[in-house]
């Protein structure tokens, strides 16, 4: 989660952008667009998606690992939840 007010309203900013989109999407199936130009709304929505999941998970990793770890179980605890946060993204 963003903890700067800066970079809160950035993610907050790029969510509000990702529902405008949605919601074209969303006109554009109910007025029965061509599916190539629904298509390439979805993978602009994946994109923007992504972008703000790369955001948001760039700003967790700067947190928990731009200071040393108390112990060697705390570094390998940081180490697994890392791990689990980047195997969720690239499902």
């Amino acid at each position: 989660m963003p903890h700067s007010a800066h970079e809160k309203k950035r993610v907050l900013t790029r969510v509000r952008r990702i529902r405008g989109q949605l919601e074209a999407l969303e006109r554009a199936l109910e007025a029965g667009a061509d599916c190539g130009a629904v298509l390439q709304q979805i993978a602009a929505v994946r994109g923007a998606v992504n972008g703000l999941m790369s955001g948001v998970m760039e700003a967790h990793i700067r947190e928990e690992f731009g200071q040393p770890a108390g112990s060697s179980a705390q570094r390998q605890a940081r180490v697994a939840e890392m791990t689990a946060l980047v195997r969720s993204y690239l499902k």
